[in-house]
C-alpha cells in the first residue's frame, strides 16, 4: 500500500497519510540512508509500525558516497580489530548470496615491491585469517608476468609480483533502496523530503517528532513509543536537544570517476600513496574506473552537500600516475567526481584514519541514536538499535535475526526470460520484484544499455515512475548514476532525458527547466571538477 504512495501525484495524499497514522506509530526514524533503512526493514518485518523520514532525498549524504565497497575490513585485522573483520565478512558473504547483481565479488590486488611493506608473506598470513572469517579461499599469488597481464601500466620498478584477494562492490544508493523496497513490503512508511524538525518530549521523555515538509513548508506532530535517530554524520544535532556530548567525528573522502578505457582495471588495485603511505584504491565500478578516496577531518558538517577539492584531486591524480605511469592521467580526463562524509566515532586518534569503523548506540530517554559502522554491516547495527529501543516497544518477534534481507523472486515474464544472463541478474539484483514490471513496461529498444553505463533507458523511465523522484539530481544522482558515468553529468542525452519526465513525472517544459538549472548548479558545484 506504501508503496504506491512513492508514484508521481501521490506526495499530498502521503503527507496528509501521516496525520492519520498519527496516534500509532511504534517507530519513527529520522534519517534514509542506509542505516535507517536496515533500521526500518527489520523494524517492519517485526510487525512494528515504522515511519521512516528523510529531509533530503534517500541515501542523499553518506549512504550515495562511499567508495561502493562492501568489504571485511582487512586492514583492520592488523590494527588488532579483529570482531570487526569476522562480522563485516560474514555479512560480505550473506550480501553477495543473497543479493547477486547488486552486491558482486570482486577481485583485488596488492601489488609487492622489493623493500616495500606489505611484502608477500606477511599479506598471506593475513589473507589466511581473512579466508578462514569468510570459510573459502580466495587469495592467490601472481608471478611478476602475471601481475603485469592483470594490471596493464603498472608502476614496474621493482615490482616482484602481486596477491589478489576477494571482497565485493554494489552501487551504495541502489542498495538503499532495495532496503527500503524490502521495509514498504512489510508494511513501513517511508517518506523523502520531509525532516524532523524537533523532538516531543513529555516528563523529559521524547514522545514522538514535529517534522516538516521540505517542499510546502506544513508541519505535522507525530507520536511514536520510540523515535530513532540514524542521521550519520548528523546525528549529534537531533540529539543535541537532549545530551550536549558530542560523539563525531567526521571525515571526508572523495574520489574521481574516469573513462575506463584511459584506466583499464579488471579488478581493484590496492595501492600506498607516494606522499603519505595511505592506502588508495583504483577500481573499476559501473564501466568506469575510479580513483580513492581521500580521508581527511571535515571542519564543519552543515545541512549541504559536500566536494571534493583542488587538492584532493591532485593527490588522487598524483597516486595514479605513481602507480600507472603509462596512463599519464591528467585532469581533463575526470568525467566527475563525489564526496561524502564518514560519521566516525572519536576516540582521539591522531588522524581520521586511525580510527575505528565500529558503530555506537545512545539511549537518551526515548530517543535511540546510532551513528559509525560500515556500509557492510548495517544489518547488525539495525539488530543493534532494536535491542536498544525494545524496552520503549511492546513484545515483538525476536526470532528474525537471521532472516534474510532480501526476499527470493524469479522472474515470469516472457520479456525478462529473453535478456541476456548479466542483465537479468542487475534486474534482478537492483530491483528484486519489481524488475519484472520493469521489463513489462519497457518501451521498445530501452532495454539496451545506455552508452558509457550498465545502465538502461528502462531503469530510468521505472525508477522516475516508481520511486518518489522529486528533482532531477534524485533521478541522475542517485536512482540511477548517470550524473557520474556520462560527460556533463548526463545531458549529453538532454532529449531522452527530457521525455523521460515529461512521460513519466508528467514535468512541463517550465519545470523541466527549473530542474535543468537547478541540477547543473549542483553537478557543476559538486561532482564535477572543483574550480
Amino acid at each position: 500500500m506504501w508503496q504506491k504512495l512513492w508514484q508521481p501525484g501521490q506526495r499530498e495524499i502521503l503527507f496528509n497519510k501521516l496525520d492519520n497514522e498519527a496516534e500509532h506509530w511504534d517507530v519513527i526514524i529520522a534519517g534514509g540512508g542506509i542505516t535507517g533503512a536496515g533500521i526500518a526493514r527489520e523494524a517492519a518485518r517485526r510487525g512494528l509500525k515504522t515511519l521512516l523520514l528523510e529531509r533530503h532525498d534517500f541515501a542523499w549524504g553518506t549512504s550515495s558516497r562511499s567508495s561502493k565497497m562492501i568489504h571485511g575490513g582487512l586492514r583492520y585485522i592488523a590494527a588488532g580489530d579483529i570482531k570487526t573483520t569476522l562480522h563485516s565478512v560474514h555479512e560480505r558473504e550473506r550480501l553477495m548470496d543473497e543479493a547477486p547483481g547488486l552486491v558482486d565479488k570482486m577481485a583485488f590486488m596488492m601489488s609487492h615491491y622489493r623493500g616495500k611493506i606489505p611484502g608477500p608473506m606477511m599479506f598471506n598470513i593475513l589473507l589466511r585469517i581473512y579466508d578462514f572469517f569468510a570459510g573459502r579461499r580466495y587469495r592467490k599469488y601472481y608471478s611478476l608476468k602475471e601481475t603485469k597481464w592483470v594490471c596493464p601500466y603498472i608502476n614496474e620498478k621493482n615490482l616482484i609480483g602481486g596477491t589478489q584477494f576477494t571482497d565485493a562492490i554494489t552501487d551504495d544508493a541502489r542498495l538503499v533502496m532495495r532496503v527500503l523496497r524490502e521495509a514498504q513490503k512489510d508494511g513501513a512508511a517511508v517518506i523523502n523530503y520531509i525532516g524532523v524538525k524537533h523532538l516531543l518530549k513529555h516528563d523529559d521523555r521524547v514522545v514522538g517528532v514535529e517534522v516538516e515538509d521540505a517542499l510546502t513548508g506544513q508541519r505535522r506532530a507525530l507520536k511514536a513509543k520510540v523515535v530513532i535517530n540514524a542521521t550519520g554524520v548528523w546525528v549529534d544535532e537531533l540529539r543535541g536537544e537532549i545530551a550536549r556530548e558530542k560523539k563525531i567525528r567526521p571525515a571526508r573522502g572523495s574520489h574521481i570517476v574516469v573513462p575506463f578505457w584511459r584506466l583499464p582495471v579488471a579488478q581493484s588495485l590496492t595501492t600506498f600513496h607516494p606522499n603519505d603511505g595511505r592506502p588508495i584504491f583504483i577500481y573499476p565500478w559501473e564501466g568506469r574506473t575510479v580513483i580513492g578516496t581521500t580521508d581527511l577531518d571535515e571542519k564543519t558538517v552543515e545541512n549541504v552537500e559536500a566536494s571534493m577539492t583542488r587538492e584532493e584531486m591532485d593527490y588522487l591524480i598524483a597516486v595514479t600516475r605513481y602507480q600507472f605511469p603509462l596512463a599519464q592521467l591528467e585532469e581533463r580526463d575526470i568525467l566527475s567526481s563525489w564526496a561524502g562524509v564518514r560519521p566516525l566515532i572519536a576516540s582521539g586518534a591522531l588522524n581520521p584514519s586511525k580510527e575505528k569503523r565500529n558503530h555506537s548506540v545512545w539511549d537518551d530517554n526515548g530517543l535511540v541514536s546510532v551513528s559509525g559502522g560500515k556500509l557492510t554491516t548495517f544489518r547488525l547495527i539495525a539488530l543493534d538499535v532494536l535491542s536498544t529501543a525494545r524496552k520503549y516497544l511492546c513484545e515483538y518477534e525476536s526470532r528474525t535475526n537471521s532472516k534474510a534481507i532480501f526476499s527470493r523472486f524469479t522472474p515470469e515474464n516472457g520479456l525478462f526470460s529473453g535478456l541476456p544472463s548479466y542483465l537479468k541478474k542487475r534486474l534482478c539484483g537492483y530491483y528484486g520484484k519489481d524488475s519484472e514490471s520493469l521489463v513489462s513496461g519497457a518501451k521498445c529498444s530501452e532495454l539496451n544499455l545506455i552508452p558509457g553505463t550498465h545502465s538502461t533507458w528502462a531503469e530510468l523511465r521505472w525508477v522516475a515512475a516508481n520511486e518518489a523522484v522529486v528533482h532531477l539530481d534524485d533521478l541522475l544522482l542517485r536512482r540511477t548514476r548517470l550524473g557520474l558515468l556520462l560527460a556533463k553529468g548526463g545531458m549529453i542525452y538532454e532529449d531522452k532525458i527530457y521525455t523521460v519526465c515529461h512521460e513519466a513525472l508528467g514535468w512541463t517544459e517550465k519545470k523541466w527547466t527549473i530542474e535543468k538549472v537547478r541540477y547543473q548548479k549542483i553537478w557543476k558545484q559538486h561532482y564535477s571538477i572543483p574550480a
